[in-house]
């Protein structure tokens, strides 16, 4: 089915608006979402039932809709002219909602993202774990993508990536790039995580650790000779590093401490946050795995990593406090900003 002109409209005032996201739900205008805030599109009418069902024929696959209609919700990617659509549909109030969000087909560097130069250590790695975490929405995946297309430019690799969907489209330079959509290319995460140690890969990228086996077979990747990348909703290095412990059965809780301390390279904790002018910039936490991090991990006292991360500035580590409190130095954020992102404002005061 051709897609509709109302949706090729309002996707085109997303792109021309520099936005990341619309959201599309019957009975309701249209909102974008840029630089981090909503904004209704006043001047187009409330969406119809008729018009939902349109963008539903258009964006999704027969087997989409059919778990769309089984399941009351469904993630999806489409091909979009300059990149990807990244979309969910889903139910409220027996009503048809839709949020798409805009993948440009640019993939940018990591100096191109305001992301510390630090990180392109972690791409030169054989071997290892590196986590990228954060809110919804906040460049989790575009930081990965520039961390892979580093490898892909420099090194001779077979670089694999499960995501669900598939977000930004590699093109192959010097390394191998195989990218596996789950439903579309494999059943589950957990399922093709297990492939890939039949595969002869040298990278892996998990588009999100959703689950304990997920976990646990990314783990196993990168203590097997394999560096992985992926990602998780958390806020911090040390709540990201507890999260994964926790998931896990308390008699396999020691077995996980164990091989995180061993295979951990790094966590990078990151916020887009607005900026003065206009636009958007990262704060961000990075925790580099040294001895005395990997001896918090095993001895479970990871509640202390934060301090390690202070006192270890001199290694490359940065805390978030100290990133906010370098851009309201630097003029590209105001005070309110750095408070509002601050997972301690009282140590953010001392910086400033």
């Amino acid at each position: 089915m051709a897609r509709s002109p109302l949706l090729d409209e309002l996707i085109a005032i997303v792109k021309s608006e520099k936005g990341s996201d619309l959201h599309l739900t019957e009975g309701r205008r249209p909102f974008i979402r840029v630089f981090g805030s909503l904004v209704p599109l006043v001047k187009k009418p409330e969406l119809t039932r008729s018009d939902l069902h349109g963008f539903i024929e258009a964006l999704l696959s027969p087997e989409q809709k059919e778990v769309f209609l089984r399941e009351r919700e469904v993630d999806f990617g489409v091909e979009e002219d300059g990149g990807r659509l990244r979309g969910h549909a889903f139910f409220q109030r027996g009503r048809i909602g839709v949020a798409l969000r805009f993948i440009s087909k640019e993939i940018r560097t990591l100096e191109e993202l305001n992301i510390p130069p630090i990180l392109g250590k972690f791409t030169e790695q054989q071997q290892g774990f590196f986590l990228v975490v954060g809110p919804t929405g906040h460049g989790k995946s575009t930081t990965l993508a520039a961390l892979l297309d580093s490898i892909n430019q420099t090194r001779l690799e077979h670089i694999v990536t499960i995501e669900d969907p598939i977000e930004y489209i590699f093109t192959p330079k010097k390394s191998i790039i195989d990218q596996r959509e789950i439903s579309t290319d494999a059943k589950d995460f957990s399922t093709a995580l297990t492939g890939v140690f039949r595969q002869d890969v040298d990278v892996l990228m998990v588009g999100e650790m959703r689950d304990p086996k997920t976990m646990a077979t990314a783990v196993t990747a990168a203590e097997t000779g394999h560096l992985v990348f992926s990602t998780l909703h958390t806020n911090t290095a040390s709540q990201t590093i507890e999260r994964i412990i926790d998931s896990f059965e308390a008699s396999q809780q020691n077995q996980i401490r164990l091989q995180l301390a061993n295979t951990l390279s790094g966590i990078f904790s990151q916020r887009l946050i607005p900026k003065i002018g206009g636009g958007l910039i990262p704060a961000y936490e990075l925790l580099i795995n040294n001895s005395a991090v990997a001896n918090l991990i095993r001895d479970n006292r990871v509640y202390e990593i934060e301090t390690v991360i202070e006192t270890s500035a001199d290694q490359g580590m940065v805390t978030m406090n100290r990133s906010l409190a370098h851009l309201v130095q630097t003029k590209e954020i105001d005070l309110a900003q750095a408070y509002t992102f601050s997972t301690n404002p009282k140590t953010l005061e001392r910086l400033l």
